[in-house]
């Protein structure tokens, strides 16, 4: 077992560039087309060169895989796809060796339909509790208990032989756990600390809203206030324990929480709960000045009452990849998006995404980086027949699902299938090669050697907010410590304003060293 970490906080997550890892696409190191640990184990010098501070691993656990590993079935124990507990522990002491901490992915609203307490519930067992089972209505309980919709499409219900209804916010194989019994809660806070014991450093909480229903399961009815299963009160006795849990080791969290209200949102920031949670706002921007500046200005003001860190990220393992996204007509952040055939400008894409990039690590607090984003890779079309995201299946075909920001990564442009390892389980388009590491590390004008730059440089913004700087319409431009950052996003190159040196830039100046459009340069004032 690796050391616990100690009951200490140096604030590093304040500051912090934290790398996402999708532990099945990130790399493969055992030759079975499946990313591993083994894998992230051979690539830390790669992470440990682009400057990260933090890996964040989505779900390594033993899981069917029904919705990419969110489906957890043992929380102790290392799916064997990815490799053992041992492994696990020795790449949380290597990294940690290399000066990066660890993050692990927690999923408290549900378990595996596979998971010991829900087979035990199916049986009959006194389990049953931990769950949401319901007799349902209509007369002969034909209908679900209530209207409540999957995330995922359809009815948040499946029936059992036995007549009975259960309850799924997600996959029928995601069955939802019952906060309000007291064993639940034990569960979750016994699994903190053996993840803590192994030298985790912090935990990412997904659905962190969800996980408490009114005792009732009342319908959602418009207007419904409040809501009976999204940002319920009790949720924050849940989190306060928690806190109470990571305090002994030192270690963080931050919250996958959706949420519109500024203030209900900051109530699981408060010094006693969450140490963060993700900005949803900043990534569902299009790309317009004015949008993205009250983005920020937002951001910052619903954190500054509770005095945490506001959070920074282009993209994630549920989204659309950046360079698409921007490189549409509607970049704006919307799952509809993804619809089949949407024509992209991967030209202006990736040069919009070059500018974002520069944008978010000029921000004050914690920027996250989904891998792959530092490559600039596009999202993929996946072949029907291959799409695995159930979200695909439950839509009817009509939302092409995740998949397309999940293919594994290009590591060699001269090895077979991109030097990733065997042959994917997703397929790699034609080209992949065309991004790989080993090319783009050699390449001065890379998105990866421009994201290795920015990381290193990106101290000189200090601590402090930002001061916004006067600009002509469609430019962002701020002042932080003694550095300036600016974004053209307007149609027209701009004059650059008066500064002592240029930093970095993410694409040429013009002849007449203005800033060109859909480009950002940091400098020193």
């Amino acid at each position: 077992m690796g050391q616990p970490t100690p009951a200490t906080d140096d604030g590093w997550w304040r500051s912090a560039v934290i790398y996402q890892v999708y532990v099945r696409s990130f790399a493969d190191g055992t030759g079975d087309g499946t990313g591993d640990l083994a894998g992230v184990r051979a690539r830390l010098p790669y992470l440990a060169e682009l400057g990260v501070d933090a890996l964040w691993f989505n779900p390594w656990y033993r899981s069917p895989m029904k919705d990419g590993g969110y489906d957890v079935a043992d929380y102790r124990a290392v799916d064997p796809a990815f490799g053992t507990l041992a492994e696990a522990e020795k790449l949380i002491a290597e990294a940690r060796g290399l000066g990066i901490r660890t993050l692990v992915d927690i999923v408290p609203n549900h378990v595996s339909d596979q998971h010991p307490w829900f087979r035990a519930a199916l049986a009959g067992g006194p389990e049953r509790e931990l769950f949401h089972f319901r007799p349902g209505r209509g007369e002969h309980g034909e209908l679900p208990p209530n209207d409540w919709q999957s995330e995922f499409g359809g009815p948040a219900w499946t029936r059992l032989p036995d007549g009975d209804w259960y309850l799924h916010l997600f996959a029928p194989e995601q069955p939802d756990l019952n906060w309000a019994h007291p064993a639940v809660r034990q569960e979750h806070e016994d699994i903190l600390r053996f993840w803590f014991e192994r030298g985790v450093a912090g935990v990412r909480i997904d659905s962190a809203a969800l996980l408490v229903k009114h005792p009732e399961l009342p319908d959602v009815t418009e207007g419904r206030d409040p809501h009976p299963y999204v940002d319920r009160d009790e949720l924050h006795d849940v989190y306060r324990a928690w806190r109470a849990v990571a305090d002994e080791y030192g270690a963080v969290f931050v919250g996958e929480v959706w949420l519109p209200d500024a203030e209900r949102f900051a109530r699981y920031l408060r010094p006693d709960e969450l140490h963060t949670a993700f900005n949803f706002s900043f990534m569902s921007c299009p790309w317009d000045a004015a949008r993205l500046r009250r983005s920020i200005d937002d951001t910052l003001a619903e954190h500054a009452p509770v005095g945490a860190p506001a959070t920074w990220v282009l993209c994630n393992h549920d989204v659309t990849r950046t360079v698409t996204r921007y490189g549409r007509a509607d970049t704006g952040f919307d799952f509809a998006t993804k619809a089949f055939g949407t024509p992209t400008d991967l030209a202006l894409g990736t040069r919009r995404a070059r500018a974002a990039a520069l944008l978010s690590l000029a921000l004050p607090g914690v920027v996250y980086v989904y891998q792959g984003e530092e490559l600039g890779l596009p999202e993929a079309d996946i072949p029907l027949d291959r799409i695995e995201d159930p979200m695909h299946a439950r839509s009817g075909g009509t939302d092409p699902g995740r998949d397309g920001c999940r293919v594994p990564l290009p590591w060699a442009a001269g090895e077979p299938h991109a030097g990733f390892g065997g042959e994917p389980w997703l397929p790699q388009p034609d080209g992949w090669a065309a991004y790989a590491a080993d090319r783009q590390a050699e390449d001065p004008g890379s998105m990866l050697r421009l994201y290795r730059e920015a990381v290193r440089l990106r101290p000189v913004f200090g601590d402090g907010p930002p001061t916004w700087l006067p600009a002509p319409d469609g430019v962002l431009a701020f002042a932080r410590a003694d550095a300036l950052c600016v974004v053209n996003l307007s149609d027209t190159p701009v004059d650059l304003p008066a500064h002592s040196a240029l930093l970095l830039a993410g694409g040429p100046l013009d002849t007449a060293g203005r800033l060109p459009r859909d480009t950002a340069v940091w400098l020193r004032a």
